[in-house]
């Protein structure tokens, strides 16, 4: 098993950066059903790989924009996410939420829009580290996550609270 604490994470270099991006409003979150491509069957948030010459929150938008066919208007970053997988693959993440967007949700042939409340969330549906940092996220508090994933599967994590520093397992 791959522990987080058997990767140096100061020298770590990702293969791929990507976003994902939330919508919040009135205790409600939306959410994509995945049709295709890395992570298709789950829910989780518009988000993708980083285009050359792309800003992190430039990618953020566009990916939103292209899955859900809505520009967010107020995104703001809340968290980091590093995974590492034994296959070697690894992705560096940045979360972002916002609470206001143009245009209506619409399927596209990337995923389908759903809304679900805050409490209903799809957890037995969505990637196995989700209900680990999906809190603080909601809350709207800081967070950085590091995982490991065997395929599918999650073999380890920790949470740390940038303020303070304080891990989590």
């Amino acid at each position: 098993m791959q522990k987080v604490s058997d990767i140096d994470w100061d020298q770590w270099d990702p293969k791929e950066r990507a976003t994902l991006l939330f919508i919040q409003q009135e205790g409600k979150l939306l959410l994509i059903d995945k049709k295709r491509g890395f992570g298709a069957g789950y829910f989780n948030a518009p988000g993708g790989r980083m285009e050359p010459g792309e800003t992190i929150l430039e990618c953020a938008v566009r990916e939103t924009q292209e899955e859900l066919c809505i520009t967010p208007l107020d995104p703001v970053h809340v968290g980091t996410l590093m995974f590492q997988f034994t296959d070697g693959h690894s992705i560096h993440g940045e979360v972002f939420t916002a609470t206001e967007f143009e245009g209506t949700p619409t399927e596209t042939d990337e995923a389908v829009p759903h809304w679900f409340h805050i409490d209903e969330l799809p957890y037995h549906n969505m990637w196995a580290d989700d209900p680990i940092w999906y809190p603080k996220m909601i809350a709207g508090e800081k967070f950085i996550g590091r995982f490991t994933f065997e395929n599918k599967t999650m073999l380890d994590h920790e949470l740390i609270d940038p303020v303070t520093s304080r891990c989590g397992h």
